[in-house]
């Protein structure tokens, strides 16, 4: 079995700020991680996607593994969200043989779909570096790049919750590597038998770098409340940053957050400083829970 983060092949991290743009960045690194994992033979794949610096759903990928996305005169498109534009013909007559005798299961955090409001675009661009007309521009090529698959692939991936994740990477794994995509925390929790050791337990504390409105989409503290909440145990969320619209995690499972940064610091600030920041704000969390202990 391999295990891939493709964030390490096609990571945000790896790109610098100004030079972001996810009409170029492509995801042509993870598909070779995934041709170097079949060259040793792995009949099973897992692939963890997030964080990534593409909006080119999974194009790249597919095109590392021998597909051939082609535009109107029969040659090849170019790398990245922006090339979609021109694709009109997927040819898999060249897809890496071996894809047809392995597994690949998608770990990802997030539940969203491919395209629409709450699409790989329109979420995560921005993040990624597009303005608003990028985002327009990104989100007419993955529909398009979605009826294509549709028309020549047979496979309906557009909506399928996790298509969206890493820049629609999700979306390209399930079609071009008939992959199955899991939440990464669903994972994770039957990987460390996380159900078994909440036994008799009183309080479950969880954490994320920046806790706000997109948290409910799948990500890993929701999964934990989910299951706390299943054994009526109370979760709080140790967090570096509160973002927008963070309110709505009250209703998935977290009964209260309790930020890393007591003072005012930049992000990059409050990263080098995490090793003394958590342990502080875990003190605070648990003075606050000694006072309550004292009223009953």
């Amino acid at each position: 079995m391999a295990v891939i983060e493709m964030a390490s092949a096609s990571g945000l991290p790896l790109v610098p700020k100004k030079k972001r743009n996810p009409l170029l960045t492509t995801t042509y690194g993870t598909g070779e991680l995934i041709k170097a994992a079949l060259d040793r033979g792995c009949r099973r794949i897992i692939v963890g996607i997030g964080g990534s610096a593409t909006v080119d759903g999974g194009a790249g990928m597919a095109q590392a593994l021998g597909a051939r996305l082609l535009d109107r005169k029969g040659g090849e498109i170019g790398f990245g969200g922006g090339a979609l534009g021109n694709l009109e013909r997927i040819d898999i007559s060249k897809l890496d043989k071996r894809i047809r005798k392995i597994k690949v299961l998608v770990a990802s955090d997030v539940d969203n779909p491919l395209t629409g409001s709450k699409g790989a675009a329109r979420i995560y661009a921005p993040q990624k570096g597009a303005p608003p007309s990028m985002v327009k521009r990104l989100e007419k090529n993955l529909k398009k790049y979605a009826s294509i698959i549709k028309r020549d692939l047979k496979k309906d991936i557009k909506d399928i919750p996790g298509t969206g994740a890493a820049g629609g990477l999700g979306a390209g794994l399930v079609a071009f590597l008939d992959a199955k995509i899991r939440l990464g925390v669903d994972i994770v929790i039957e990987s460390v038998g996380l159900e078994k050791h909440l036994k008799d337990a009183d309080l479950v504390i969880t954490g994320e770098g920046k806790m706000d409105s997109q948290t409910i989409y799948g990500k890993t503290p929701i999964g934990v409340a989910k299951l706390a909440e299943k054994h009526n145990i109370p979760v709080i969320a140790i967090v570096g940053e509160v973002g927008e619209g963070v309110e709505v995690v009250y209703k998935h499972g977290i009964d209260g957050i309790m930020p890393t940064t007591s003072y005012p610091m930049t992000r990059s600030q409050a990263m080098k400083k995490s090793s003394q920041l958590i342990p502080n704000a875990s003190e605070r969390l648990m003075r606050l829970i000694k006072i309550r202990a004292r009223f009953k």
